[in-house]
Order: structure tokens, then sequence, then C-alpha cells
């Protein structure tokens, strides 16, 4: 191959890596490939170092695999493993790239078969909480202040101790009854449950506290029991659970009244500090003095009210004027305001409307001049209507046919009361009306003269 040819068609050489490059390609596709997962086998060749990191072997009988622990997981594994412990890791595949040495990153570590004692632990919590015990609507209040708290343990155990320890310091008044049973072992559970029925039934305590010390989760296994759990519900008397460390979770816990964190933290909530009982004491003594004080005082100003009240007939239309004044005033006042603006608003308004009022002087004035030139026109328009009247009135008298009548004239008619004017229309044999000045007659006609 010619390195100096420009039409050589080679391919290029591929890239090359360093060995760093190479074990960060392969670290990050371990850690693609296989998610967290949990890894059950033997621990070898433990070591602890300086830093706080573990260093161990994971085995089986067939293969093995180095593991590291760093610190900040370590710290929360509950226990250290020893050389041969059956353990199962919760670990992520890895590469340690300075070495080029395949491993696994433990995140989480327990002993072998505590996967399956916790599937258990869930399956019976969901149960229990699905039944209703673990509902907030069963819990109790403690009792303010106990007489007598109740202990279910072993009597040899170091919580024992611990809680009458605590109750001896806090409420040496207290009395306590210890229902003795194994907390630890077989049949440990039933008896366990048995002592909180004994509890229950003898309603001696007025607060029972189920407690032990700490440990593993086998350790701590009778207190993950159905029947304890139905043994804690059913209790009397409110129940405080105080088992193990304050890590430690069982299922007595959740269907307590209330959870401690410890034996001696359990002891600490089921009773009032003596000095408390005592501080209480004197604050109700202190409260009774001030609620009787004030009682006789309010007793005694309610006399003095009734006293007062007590007026003879002149004093109280005195004091009955006297409000009928404070009344009056009170309305005057009340009105005072409304009626000035009131007032206001009227004056406002009048200015308004003087100032868009027309000026009707001059058209009064010219109204006046035509009332009075109508006024005339008219009198004297009646005045010669009047005139007129008479003249007419006169002209008719003299038509009257009345007058005519009282001059001796008279008016001649026929049956049917036609006027008869000729004497062509008069009949012999006939009669005639004859209508006189005063009155009229009926005139029989013997013979008719012609006109001559």
């Amino acid at each position: 191959m010619n390195f100096d040819d420009p039409h050589d068609t080679a391919p290029a050489a591929a890239p090359v890596i360093t060995v760093s490059a190479l074990n960060q390609a392969v670290a990050r596709l371990l850690e693609r490939t296989f998610p967290l997962q949990w890894i059950s086998g033997e621990v070898s060749n433990f070591t602890r170092a300086a830093s706080g990191h573990w260093y161990f072997t994971l085995k089986d009988d067939g293969a093995q695999v180095r593991a590291v622990m760093f610190r900040g997981r370590a710290q929360y594994a509950g226990f250290v493993p020893r050389e041969g412990d059956k353990v199962e890791v919760r670990a992520l595949v890895t590469l340690y790239g300075a070495r080029g040495d395949y491993q696994i990153n433990v995140e989480a570590i327990r002993r072998a078969g505590v996967g399956s004692l916790f599937e258990a632990f869930q399956r019976l919590k969901e149960k229990l909480d699905a039944a209703g015990l673990f509902h907030p609507d069963r819990k109790r209040a403690l009792p303010m202040f106990a007489r007598t708290v109740g202990i279910v343990t072993s009597p040899q155990a170091a919580a024992l101790r611990d809680v009458l320890t605590a109750l001896q310091r806090r409420a040496p008044h207290v009395q306590v009854i210890l229902y003795p049973t194994p907390v630890q072992g077989q049949l440990a559970a039933q008896k366990i449950a048995a002592a909180i029925d004994t509890a229950s039934l003898r309603g001696e305590c007025d607060v029972l506290i189920v407690c032990r010390g700490g440990g593993s989760i086998e350790d701590l296994w009778s207190f993950n029991d159905e029947e304890v759990a139905y043994a804690v519900a059913n209790c009397r008397m409110p129940v405080i659970s105080g088992v193990g460390h304050e890590t430690d979770f069982t299922i007595c816990d959740f269907a307590s009244d209330l959870r401690a964190a410890t034996p001696t933290a359990a002891a600490e909530l089921a009773v009032t500090p003596r000095a408390d009982w005592m501080a209480s004491l004197r604050a109700d003594v202190i409260d009774l003095r001030r609620a009787m004080r004030r009682a006789l005082n309010d007793a005694e100003q309610t006399l003095d009210m009734h006293s007062r009240r007590l007026l003879n007939p002149t004093a109280q239309i005195g004091q009955q004027r006297h409000k009928l004044r404070a009344f009056a005033t009170t309305m005057t006042h009340a009105n005072r305001a409304p009626l000035a603006q009131a007032r206001h608003q009227l004056d406002r308004l009048s200015g308004r409307l003087s100032a868009r009022k027309p000026d009707v002087s001059a058209s009064r004035s010219v109204l006046a001049s035509l009332q009075h030139r109508a006024t005339t026109s008219m009198a004297r328009q009646l005045h010669q209507k009047r005139d007129a009247l008479a003249a007419l009135s006169s002209q008719l008298e003299l038509l009257n046919p009345q007058r005519t009548l009282e001059r001796g004239y008279a008016i001649v008619t026929d049956s049917k009361g036609a006027i008869l004017r000729t004497p062509a229309q008069l009949q012999p044999r006939s009669s005639i009306n004859v209508r006189l000045a005063e009155g009229s007659a009926e005139v029989g006609i013997d013979s008719v003269q012609p006109t001559l």
C-alpha cells in the first residue's frame, strides 16, 4: 500500500483506545445490561477498611464474585456479616477500572431467608390492614394520669429492667403489674397473645406495655403474628408497643394504639411524671380558687344589680323618661343628617331648575294684553248680540199670534187642525174649532156665505 498515493481507497485504520477507556466502556455496558437485583451466596474474605467500606467475596458451590459495600450503604445494614454467613445482597454489576476486575456494588444486605420472612410480613400486614386492624379510628388515646401500668414481656429481658427504671424515675407512685411471657422461640407468639388476653380480662391496669429488646428479624418474629395482632387490637385498655429498636417495625406496632421507638420510650409515654402530676394539681388548685372567687364576685355583682333595680315607681318613671329623652335625642340626631342632606340636595336641584327655568315675564305681559283685548272684544260682541236679540225679540213679539188674538181676532181650524182661511173651506153642518185669546170653542156651521 502506498501511503503517499491520494487515489488509494483502502479503509482508514480503526481508532486506538486506552485500557482505561476500554474498562470504562465495559463498566457502562455491564451497568446498563444488569440492573439492580438480589444475589444470594456465602460471605468469604470479609474485610472492613479504615474508610468504613466493606470488601468481601460472595460465593456458592460453583463460583464466586468480588463484592464491595461502601460506607454510606454499610451503616444502614443492621448487622456486620461474618465469615461463612449466608446472605442476600442487592447489587449492581460493574467493573473496577483500576484493575479490570469484574465485581458487584452492594446496595443492601440481609441474612439469607430474611427475604421470605419480609414477604410473609408484608402479606400479613396487608391482610390485617384490609381487615381494619390498623385504621386510625381504632386508636385510643392514652390516659392522662395512669395509676397502674401492665407490662407484657419476659422477666429475664433487659427491656423489663429498662421499663422499670424509667417508671421508677418518672412516676414512683405508679403500680406495675407484670404479665410474664417468653418473647422468643417456639410458641412464643401464642404465649404473648395469651398474656395480653389475660391483662385485658383482668382489667387491672390503665395502660398495657408490650415490649422486648432489639434483635434480628428472626428474633422479633414472634411479634409478627396474627394472633398477637388481634390480641392487641381487642385489648380493653390502650396498648403501647415498644418492640426492638427505633428502626424495627413489627405487626404488633401497627396494631397497637401507640408505637414507641424503644421499651424505655414506651415507659415514658405510658406515665406522666410525678412532677407533672403535682404541677397539674397545683394548677388545678389555683384554677379552682380563681373560679370560686370569680363566682363569688359575679354573685355579689348580680346582687348589687338586682338591688339597684328595686326602685319605686317614681324613680322607674324617671328612668323611663330619661330613656325616652335619650331615644328622642338619638332619633333627632339620626334624622338630622338625612334631613340636612335632603335639604342640600333640594337647594342644589332648585338652583339647577332656576338656571334652566325660562323667563316668562314678557310672555305673561303679552298674555295679559291679549286677555284684555279678548275680554273687551267679547264684551262688545256680547253687547251687540244682546241688542240684536232685543230687536229680534221685539219683531217676534209683533208677530206673536197670541197678541193678535188678544186684539179680538181668532184662529179657525177644521176638525183635523188645518187653518181655515176662506169660506170655500167650510161646509155646512160641520164643526170648526175657534181658538180665542183665552181658550177655544167648537162651533157648528149652519150655512156658509160665499165671498162677494
